[in-house]
Parts: C-alpha cells; sequence; structure tokens
C-alpha cells in the first residue's frame, strides 16, 4: 500500500494532494481546494507571486480605456523587467539555475515569477528576505514552490501556439525573453559558478551593468 501511495502522489489518481499544486506550485482552487496542498519546508525554487505586471493588460488612459501597448514594446518591457530580477537575485542571493515567468491571465498564476537557485540554502534566505521587501511600487510575496522540474508544468499546447484555454489556462504559459537576453544571462558554456563568500558571510558585489534609468522596474 505504501509503495502504491507513494507511485501516485501528486497525480490525478491521488485523492488527498494536489496535483496541480503539486506541479505548477499554485491551484485555482486556493484555500477552498478539497486536496491539500503541501508547501515544501526547504526546495531549490522560490515563487514570487504576481510580481510581473504586463503592460498589454494593465497600461489604461485616464477614462479607463486601454491603451495600446506593441509587441515589441511589450517584449522589451519584459526584458528589461527579467534582466532586472534575475540580475538583483543572482547577485544577492547565488547562482539561478532557471528563472521563469508566468504570462496567464489567472489569479492564481497571473504574474508569478518562479525562479530556482543552484542551492536550497540560498532559496531559503531569500524567502526570509524578500517578504520584507517591496518591487516596483509593490510589496514582495515569497514562498518556496515545489516545482522543480518546468517540463511537468508548462502548457506544451502554448508552447506549440495550440493552446485553446487562452490566459486562463491552469497550465503555466511561461513568457520567452529574447535570444540575446538568454544568451547574455545564461551564456552559452559552463554555467559560473557562484562568487565565493568573504570572511564576513556575504558575497563580493559584482559590477552593476551600465543602463538606463528609465530601464529600472524598481529595487528589492
Amino acid at each position: 500500500m505504501a509503495e502504491y501511495l507513494a507511485s501516485i502522489f501528486g497525480t490525478e489518481k491521488d485523492k488527498v494532494n494536489c496535483s496541480f499544486y503539486f506541479k505548477i506550485g499554485a491551484c485555482r482552487h486556493g484555500d477552498r481546494c478539497s486536496r491539500l496542498h503541501n508547501k515544501p519546508t526547504f526546495s531549490q525554487t522560490i515563487v514570487l507571486l504576481n510580481l510581473y505586471r504586463n503592460p498589454q493588460n494593465t497600461a489604461q488612459t485616464a477614462d479607463g480605456s486601454h491603451c495600446h501597448v506593441s509587441d515589441v514594446e511589450v517584449q522589451e518591457h519584459y526584458d528589461n523587467f527579467f534582466e532586472e530580477v534575475f540580475t538583483e537575485l543572482q547577485e544577492k542571493y547565488g547562482e539561478i539555475e532557471e528563472m521563469n515567468v508566468c504570462d496567464n491571465l489567472g489569479d492564481h498564476l497571473v504574474g508569478n515569477v518562479y525562479v530556482k537557485f543552484r542551492r536550497e540554502e540560498d532559496a531559503e534566505r531569500a524567502v526570509a528576505e524578500l517578504n520584507n521587501r517591496w518591487f516596483n511600487g509593490q510589496a514582495v510575496h515569497a514562498e518556496l514552490s515545489p516545482v522543480t522540474d518546468f517540463r511537468e508544468s508548462c502548457c506544451r499546447q502554448y508552447e506549440m501556439g495550440e493552446c485553446t484555454r487562452g490566459g486562463f489556462c491552469n497550465f503555466m504559459h511561461l513568457r520567452p525573453i529574447s535570444r540575446n537576453l538568454r544568451r547574455q544571462l545564461y551564456g552559452r558554456g559552463p554555467r559560473r559558478r557562484s562568487p565565493p563568500r568573504s570572511h564576513t558571510g556575504h558575497r563580493p558585489r559584482e559590477r552593476n551593468r551600465r543602463r538606463s534609468p528609465d530601464h529600472r522596474h524598481g529595487r528589492f
């Protein structure tokens, strides 16, 4: 029996634990879900809830009507946001293996930023410190996430441009960054090692890249 329960844990056959929370770290039913949301006590991955705001969904004029924001402007805005968050988190907390941002519209997924660190200790420290911070005028809500394999949490139909559920799909619609930015942040060769800690226990801060103040979304 124990082996059977272990084999179905977090799957649709599991009548006790929520499969959606296990796979994507979020559930549209929230606290009203009839199944358990087992929040991890340790993980390499953290989630910053509802942090990214797509300007195509939020831009409005004074009379309440929506402004038109081109796809090029949206991509530039997104790349700037992604670089800002990725760079600051890696400099402050440790090496990032993967960072993904949801472009879904459902309340439980909209704007969620998932950051997978190389070390669980870095993820734990990031959650502890980020929950006392603000970013771009909003309080940061961070927690450890059970998601470590994003292949299981992503909508494959969306990746092929065939998802019929649109932004309200219950699987992650991960917004891609530009190819140049991906090459810049992740590189083509072996990943760099985390900066060594000094005798004070702090990581030496890397030299900041020069960016226009207009590209600043916020500081943690």
